[in-house]
């Protein structure tokens, strides 16, 4: 179980605190799938990279339930190779940027990939559900792009919206992906909290000598944490997220709480940010 410091004492740790505290990382192992447990709203956050055979969803003693499920619904989103996810016997195929919403009371969730050369990498995303709604898997080419951002502000990004309450239903999950245009480096700029929900970023698309600079904290107690692709960085309602790359990129957005209102959140002023 990962506990998250209040915001006071965020303001003393070292890098190295920080790190541990709000950054999750190596989730995507090949060959593995990978489950932290966390308080931040009750998130269950991994990943899974199969290869040559399919991957079941384990069910971590720390739910204290019968199966993952039981009480929990679940956000899948493919940022690798062609791949199949099978829910009760059901096969969900699925290529990249792709997401599937499984609904509470699913017993059998594996993963698998169509080629062990190019493995599916599927991130995992659970909160706890409180009612009942049908799996249902979101094409990424079904999706409507909203434009946000100028390449002035070098902040030109496509937002992509899954499960939301105009999209696939969901119980309290909020999921998305957020993609930057080539010359844009920042996300989610102006910054805002929303203290009526936490959220979770993936970050992914990132090559392999690239970092995000993501900011966090107290809108003027501003932290960073240097984060990698495939890392997730961890937001409590009271922090801002918000971020800057040395390329562009993209990156999974998560949401889980009070409500689903996509628009509910506090703008902090670029001038309030210290």
């Amino acid at each position: 179980m990962q506990y998250f410091p209040t915001p006071s004492e965020t303001k003393s740790l070292s890098t190295k605190q920080l790190r541990e505290s709000f950054l999750l990382t190596d989730i995507f192992q090949t060959g593995k799938l990978t489950l932290r447990l966390t308080d931040l709203d009750r998130a269950v956050i991994g990943g899974a990279v199969p290869l040559g055979e399919k991957l079941e969803l384990e069910n971590p003693p720390g739910l204290r339930a019968d199966f993952f499920a039981q009480r929990r619904e679940i956000g899948v989103l493919n940022i690798g190779g062609d791949g199949v996810v099978a829910v009760d016997g059901k096969e969900f195929a699925m290529v990249a940027h792709d997401v599937l919403y499984i609904g509470r009371g699913s017993r059998a969730v594996s993963f698998a990939s169509a080629s062990a050369a190019l493995p599916a990498r599927y991130y995992i995303i659970s909160y706890p559900a409180h009612a009942d709604y049908p799996t249902k898997l979101i094409r990424a080419s079904e999706t409507q792009a909203n434009e946000l951002g100028t390449m002035e502000k070098a902040n030109r990004r496509q937002i992509r919206r899954y499960i939301h309450a105009d999209g696939a239903k969901s119980s309290q999950l909020v999921m998305g992906v957020t993609l930057l245009e080539p010359g844009s480096v920042w996300n989610t700029m102006p910054a805002h909290t929303h203290s009526r929900r936490s959220e979770v970023y993936m970050y992914f698309g990132l090559p392999n000598d690239a970092m995000i600079v993501h900011l966090m904290g107290e809108p003027t107690e501003l932290r960073p944490l240097i984060v990698r692709d495939g890392e997730v960085a961890l937001s409590p309602g009271w922090s801002v997220h918000t971020g800057c790359g040395t390329s562009a990129y993209a990156f999974c957005w998560a949401m889980g709480g009070e409500n689903q209102d996509y628009a509910d959140m506090d703008p902090v002023a670029v001038e309030a940010m210290l």
